[in-house]
């Protein structure tokens, strides 16, 4: 899979730029808060819809304004699109071959990509929204399934949410809820829950297999990578989706007075977390920084595999200043895992942290949303 143009339009710092790609190697070079990780981050809102910087689309539409436009040309094995998404404050709208997408779920997956940012080095030790995030970016991309999922659970989690607190000021004047309304809404929530849970179990099961002899590379034979699902109730031991369902809608049973008192929907996907072991303990609580730098690495390394195992196309791959922040033992180890496989996009302020790239790339010299090529 292979972007080879893309075009702007009021998008951050950039009024109008087009720009054509190299099939292997791209590297945006800048100075700080010139545009080049704004470049990068259009090819990834370009692909998923959103920002991974920003929740606000008013923020990646030029100052004064209305609308912002993206298009790019997509190449894929059997086939050529031309994908684009045009921003509002009030929205977005998506086009594939210049036809609109009414559903996510038929935009999603036409460009796959992989981000790698300093941020992403810290996500070992982050909160847990932040590896939920990790797991429901990855998983929509190759399963349009998993997203109308994720999509139905977040709108039933919204309602139920808002029954819960509906309840507690019912209770203050002694007006009668809907039981018959909640006990729908437990079992909708469970079944799309279910389903979460059980595709997020595989796709961790397949990391793992990927990231662990990535892993043990790395960490010259010496770490054994391990990956488990934390949930916030207690999974059965067959873990098919109709057993997962039971077992939720038994937990809600269980916990319903403690919900109706909290006002809040306190199990299920949106509570749960993703934890990661170094030879049997957990490094998010005892790993060094060196050991959680890896273990990103190796995640984000096994995920170019994963989703070529998946589709069989490799993804684009996004690098947003992260070739400083690596050792030379890691960087030699990205650079041998990626190049002959994916298309990269490499930003950086200096071409010193990239002496190891094993081939020459285009590249684009950023001042204040200017582009030089070279």
């Amino acid at each position: 899979m292979k972007i080879t143009s893309l075009e702007l339009t009021n998008y951050r710092n950039y009024k109008t730029a087009k720009f054509s790609f190299n099939p292997d190697l791209n590297l945006f070079l800048g100075e700080n808060a010139q545009g080049k990780t704004n470049l990068l981050e259009s090819i990834y809102v370009l692909a998923l819809t959103y920002s991974h910087r920003t929740q606000k689309n008013k923020e990646l539409i030029c100052f004064g304004e209305k609308v912002a436009r993206i298009c790019g040309i997509v190449e894929k094995l059997t086939t050529k699109l031309s994908i684009e998404i045009t921003l509002t404050t009030k929205g977005r709208k998506t086009k594939v071959n210049h036809i609109e997408q009414k559903r996510l779920a038929d935009y999603i997956g036409r460009c796959n990509v992989i981000l790698f940012s300093p941020e992403d080095l810290a996500m070992i030790k982050g909160s847990p929204s932040v590896r939920r995030r990790f797991l429901d970016v990855e998983i929509s991309q190759i399963s349009s399934i998993y997203l109308y999922d994720l999509m139905q659970y977040q709108n039933i989690l919204k309602q139920r949410n808002s029954y819960l607190k509906q309840t507690i000021e019912q209770k203050k004047t002694d007006k009668a809820s809907d039981k018959l309304y909640y006990e729908i809404l437990s079992e909708q929530l469970a079944s799309f829950g279910a389903k979460i849970i059980h595709s997020r179990l595989i796709f961790i099961e397949k990391l793992e297999k990927w990231a662990n002899p990535l892993h043990s590379n790395i960490s010259s034979q010496h770490e054994q990578l391990k990956l488990n699902y934390s949930s916030s109730f207690s999974l059965p031991k067959e873990r098919s989706v109709e057993n997962i369902e039971q077992a939720f809608i038994q937990q809600l049973k269980n916990k319903q007075k403690y919900e109706l008192f909290v006002g809040t929907s306190s199990y299920g996907p949106h509570r749960d977390d993703l934890q990661f072991f170094i030879n049997d303990v957990n490094i998010a609580t005892f790993g060094s920084q060196g050991q959680q730098r890896t273990t990103a690495l190796s995640l984000k390394l096994a995920e170019i595999n994963l989703i070529y195992e998946k589709t069989g196309e490799y993804p684009l791959l996004l690098l947003d200043d992260v070739m400083s922040e690596l050792d030379n033992k890691r960087q030699l180890r990205l650079l041998q895992t990626i190049f002959g496989k994916t298309q990269t996009f490499i930003t950086t302020t200096t071409l010193k942290d990239l002496k190891q790239l094993p081939i020459k790339g285009k590249i684009f010299t950023i001042v204040e949303g200017k582009i030089e090529v070279s």
